[in-house]
């Protein structure tokens, strides 16, 4: 065997384990809310390299990459056992996405991609491309995974090679490894994109948080995160879609939003987080919001702070799609710390720490969207004269 093939093995392989096994620190963030950890938990370079190259020097005596992994991106997550799962949409160089395991002791680092990637089972008409699943385990004893499913528009012209559908696939397994396909959700809407399964049942039957949508794109008549029940997840349908929160003009979702994992059960609330979409002169930007439904009315919103909960940062905002955080999954852990993973600009996942009292606290007293420049001003005034109200008890 070639010494320089040898050579770039071995260099390969400690490169590929350095980058595992580099040790996540905090950063330093001054919000109270929430902390960023410094570096990127699953990127590109954390495909193993069996997925990337032939290593067989016979047939790859250059050993070159043979098959191209471009980013790792719109996690969902889970904990199960004592071990973090993060279930990540994989994009290779050809554009097609595909679900693939990684697994941490801590959840912050040392995300590590099982050998093969999730096989997913195909309904009858198979999908173009899959991607950014919501991983939920629901009373009922299922581990469900609800994706988007891309399929071509079979309306559009041969000269129209981007039209598409979208629609919601549902998968469920008890492993991460095996997974039984069910039928798409079926709703009143042209088009779905990512839907949420609610942990419970609600009045014996499955709940869905959905995001109706007019065509691929752009929202049109629809929008907002819905909400529907369907008696049964092996063949799902939503026949009522009630908007639980609309989009606003001139507010961070005012083009589109949709929920991102499963909601948290507090004992005042459901805890959501969810993604809104506005539009700019540089194209369109997401970010981070959260927002607190009724216990018992999942429909009922009693919180929502005014503006964005995570906004991209520094190296965050540049990639395939720049100026974008998107998120669909956390974990909470029995102490009550709360790990929020997201991806920066479709390109790389991260990981912010928070607690849920740090963020009950942010949602329930953090002022409201007033909807206009005097009101956001009156909430300042507001502050600020409590605030010297305050310092003026303490002298």
């Amino acid at each position: 065997m070639d010494k320089n093939y040898l050579q770039r093995l071995e260099w390969l392989k400690k490169s590929h384990e350095k980058l595992i096994n580099r040790t996540n620190e905090k950063t330093d963030e001054e919000n109270g809310v929430y902390c960023r950890y410094k570096h990127p938990v699953l990127t590109a370079k954390h495909a193993p390299l069996l997925w990337r190259y032939d290593l067989n020097a016979e047939t790859n005596p250059f050993l070159m990459e043979r098959i191209g992994i471009n980013s790792v991106l719109n996690a969902g997550a889970i904990k199960l056992n004592g071990k973090y799962y993060l279930i990540a949409r994989v994009e290779g160089t050809d554009r097609k996405s595909f679900f693939a395991v990684a697994e941490s002791e801590n959840g912050i680092d040392g995300f590590r991609f099982w050998d093969y990637p999730v096989l997913m089972p195909e309904t009858s008409i198979a999908a173009t491309n899959i991607y950014d699943i919501r991983v939920v385990q629901h009373e009922d004893g299922w581990i469900y995974g609800l994706f988007c499913t891309e399929r071509r528009d079979p309306n559009a012209s041969p000269a129209d090679q981007s039209s598409a559908i979208a629609q919601c696939g549902i998968a469920r397994t008890k492993d991460l490894v095996t997974w039984e396909r069910l039928a798409d959700l079926k709703t009143p809407s042209p088009q779905q994109r990512n839907v949420v399964l609610h942990p419970e049942f609600v009045d014996g039957q499955y709940a869905f948080y959905t995001r109706p949508q007019d065509g691929f794109i752009e929202a049109g008549t629809g929008g907002g995160i819905g909400f529907g029940l369907s008696n049964s997840m092996e063949q799902a349908v939503i026949h009522k879609e009630v908007v639980v929160d609309k989009r606003v003009y001139h507010t961070i979702s005012e083009l589109k939003n949709g929920l991102g994992p499963q909601p948290i059960k507090t004992n005042q609330g459901w805890l959501h987080l969810a993604h809104g979409v506005r539009n700019t002169a540089a194209g369109m930007r997401y970010t981070l919001y959260l927002f607190m439904t009724d216990l018992r009315d999942l429909t009922s919103i009693i919180y929502k702070p005014g503006g964005y909960f995570i906004a991209p940062e520094g190296e965050e905002r540049v990639g395939d799609v720049s100026n974008v955080v998107f998120g669909n999954g956390w974990i909470v852990d029995d102490d009550g710390r709360v790990l929020i993973y997201y991806a920066s600009s479709d390109t790389r996942m991260h990981v912010a720490e928070s607690t849920i009292e740090q963020l009950v606290d942010y949602v329930m007293h953090t002022p409201a969207d007033g909807y206009t420049s005097a009101a956001s001003v009156r909430n300042l005034y507001k502050m600020i004269e409590n605030n010297k109200m305050a310092r003026q008890q303490d002298i």
